[in-house]
């Protein structure tokens, strides 16, 4: 039981401490992160400080305990944006090797969170019925 916390909290807090060091690079203006979203045409129609303050935001929702999930499903649509442009830039897929570790930590931390989402599902494909 001790060794299943310890992975949780490694892989809640890793994955929230990279984005966070990734939030704090967008609102230096780090020079490779301004090359990357200009050339992906990100720059001109989003500001680089406020993406850094979504992305910050995210963070912190999934981290307070009476928030986390509402930041957890925050957190998966904004690594599956990043990771669509890394993607579309031919770049490493960084977004969704986090991706993976906040999906395998919040399960971890709360598997009736994904329980309740497999009933939404199937509720949907019986129509109703079940």
């Amino acid at each position: 039981m001790k060794l299943k916390k310890i992975t949780t909290s490694i892989l809640v807090w890793l994955p929230a401490l990279l984005l966070a060091l990734s939030a704090t690079a967008k609102f230096a203006g780090a020079a490779i992160i301004v090359s990357n979203l200009t050339k992906a045409g990100i720059i001109p129609y989003f500001p680089l400080p406020l993406l850094g303050l979504l992305e910050l935001t995210c963070v912190v929702l999934y981290l307070i305990p009476a928030t986390w999930r509402i930041g957890f499903f925050l957190l998966c649509a904004y690594l599956g944006g990043a990771g669509a442009i890394e993607i579309s830039q031919h770049l490493m897929p960084t977004a969704f090797i986090l991706l993976s570790l906040v999906w395998i930590g919040a399960f971890l931390k709360d598997s009736s969170l994904f329980k309740r989402m497999a009933g939404i599902l199937s509720i949907g494909a019986n129509n109703g019925k079940n």
